[in-house]
């Protein structure tokens, strides 16, 4: 998800580093273009080009140099415990991704392998889910997205267009699709629902359930309703929604209504330490899911997988069939053009690791992830989230209201920012958003000696915390918000503000970071 960037006008970008004051002139050293070092040259003196391209070229190791200095002011990505997205592959596959690079994707003629090398992924992925494989006819098919948000974006255009079939079919009214989830989604859910005019159906949380409820959910459906949305893997809590129920429920009732399993985070790691889990196209009523190969499924950021039990699911004039560059294509996807180097990356961490070296990754995040939660327990929080593989390798938590500290989970979290750590603070989902609450995901590279340096951190943080009186700690509070403010606005539109038809905007929502 990419935000939305404002373009800033000439006085914004005319307009001095500190106001009232001139733009300093401080004269530019003298050239020697062969022997100058970096930060001997004039460009080390000079502003980094921000709003307009400049007229003439610079010298590549300079330009090079003076990029790093600015992008290390990010964060450590290792550090950041809110994501869920990999930030570690083995040499020898960063190695296959940077020689793909120039390859584009979509001209299978001229990278036919590379062509291939998805069709391999697609079908290890659909066996991994229990797709059928018996019909030569009806098997399922696939196709790789640029992340989970694409993925699902196609799953509702097809089954949007699947029911407007059989409204048409049946002469009834084909105008007003809704589609039902729990309020806890991913804002690529709203999103999906917003651009392609459906109603958004929520299942609202409560104080003490944080997945949809199945009863709730099947009541809901009406001859209007595309489907309903399970999450395998919530990004608050991590849980797993009961998609079995829903299924047993549809089928009791005679209900006719497909199941789309959003299974972005939990795709890669429920059939490796929850096998018997059944959510998958064992249970007849999923017909589609999405998965996130930039998540658990350990590829750099960039890819996602999305697969149909049988072409039923995926109607024909949603699939465009097309002569590009010599060779003729079915495609369906929201964009054309893309890298090749992420579905490489997909397919040697499936081959390198095989279903034993997924295990092996998976359990262990589980076991840090307990560790942590004990660890966080011991401490005085109140843990959130399922352990021993019943969930996502993550751990929810939040203060326990019966201590009465002075200071709430977000004041943590900053205390935390300034050690490095990035561990997000949230509000729970509409209806229960007065709870508030903490997030560590456990990546494949958060060992449990790195684990341990948190803990100590944590506590350091706590104490630290403690010992603030509450005035100290207001005044602290506020200059951190005022602080964050400044680069978090910067990049939206005033146009744009107060929107009212998201669930941040009608009910405050913060939305957990993917």
């Amino acid at each position: 998800m990419v935000h939305l960037t404002s373009i800033p006008s000439d006085d914004v970008a005319q307009a001095p580093l500190i106001e009232g004051m001139e733009k300093i002139n401080i004269g530019q050293p003298e050239e020697d273009e062969a022997s100058t070092a970096i930060y001997g040259s004039r460009y080390a003196s000079e502003e980094l080009p921000v709003h307009e391209m400049p007229e003439k070229e610079m010298p590549k190791e300079i330009a090079y140099r003076l990029i790093k200095d600015d992008l290390s002011l990010d964060g450590n990505p290792m550090l950041n415990l809110a994501s869920f997205v990999t930030t570690y592959m083995e040499e020898e596959v960063e190695k296959l991704m940077a020689e793909a690079l120039p390859k584009n994707f979509i001209d299978y003629e001229e990278y036919p392998q590379t062509a291939e090398i998805q069709n391999r992924c697609v079908s290890m992925i659909a066996r991994l889910f229990n797709a059928p494989t018996q019909s030569s006819e009806d098997t399922g098919m696939g196709v790789s997205t640029v992340g989970s948000s694409e993925a699902i974006m196609l799953g509702v255009l097809a089954m949007k267009r699947r029911w407007q079939n059989k409204q048409k079919s049946e002469g009834k009214d084909y105008s007003k699709p809704n589609l039902i989830m729990n309020s806890a989604c991913q804002v690529c859910w709203e999103k999906a629902c917003r651009y392609f005019e459906v109603e958004e159906r929520y299942v609202y949380c409560t104080e003490d359930r944080y997945v949809i409820d199945p009863e709730e959910a099947v009541n809901m459906v009406d001859e209007n309703t595309i489907g309903i949305c399970a999450i395998i893997g919530t990004t608050y809590t991590g849980q797993y929604e009961d998609v079995k129920a829903i299924n047993d429920l549809l089928l009791k009732k005679n209900i006719d209504c497909s199941i789309h399993v959003d299974a972005a985070s939990g795709g890669f790691v429920a059939p490796f330490v929850l096998p018997e889990l059944a959510w998958d196209f064992r249970l007849e009523k999923v017909v589609s899911i999405n998965v996130s190969g930039h998540k658990y499924g350990l590829v750099y950021p960039g890819v996602g997988w999305v697969v149909w039990r049988s072409p039923e699911f995926l109607p024909k004039e949603l699939v465009f069939n097309i002569n590009y560059l010599g060779a003729d294509q079915a495609s369906f996807t929201l964009n054309f053009s893309k890298g090749a180097s992420q579905v490489i990356g997909q397919y040697y961490q499936m081959i390198r690791l095989g279903k034993r070296g997924y295990r092996s990754i998976m359990l262990n995040l589980t076991k840090t992830a307990d560790y942590l939660a004990k660890c966080l327990e011991q401490l005085g929080f109140i843990i959130m989230s399922q352990g021993a593989g019943q969930g996502l390798p993550l751990v929810a938590f939040r203060l326990d209201p019966a201590k009465g500290q002075h200071y709430d989970e977000f004041a943590l979290a900053h205390h935390l920012r300034e050690r490095g750590w990035v561990v997000p603070a949230y509000t729970m989902a509409p209806h229960s958003e007065q709870l508030k609450l903490m997030r560590v995901v456990v990546r494949e590279d958060f060992s449990r000696s790195r684990c341990d340096t948190l803990v100590k951190d944590f506590k350091l943080a706590c104490q630290t915390l403690d010992n603030m009186d509450k005035s100290s700690l207001q005044r602290h509070m506020k200059h951190v918000k005022h602080h964050t403010a400044i680069h978090k606005t910067r990049h939206n539109h005033p146009r744009y503000k107060d929107e009212k038809h998201s669930l941040q905007g009608r009910h405050g929502k913060t939305h957990a970071i993917c």
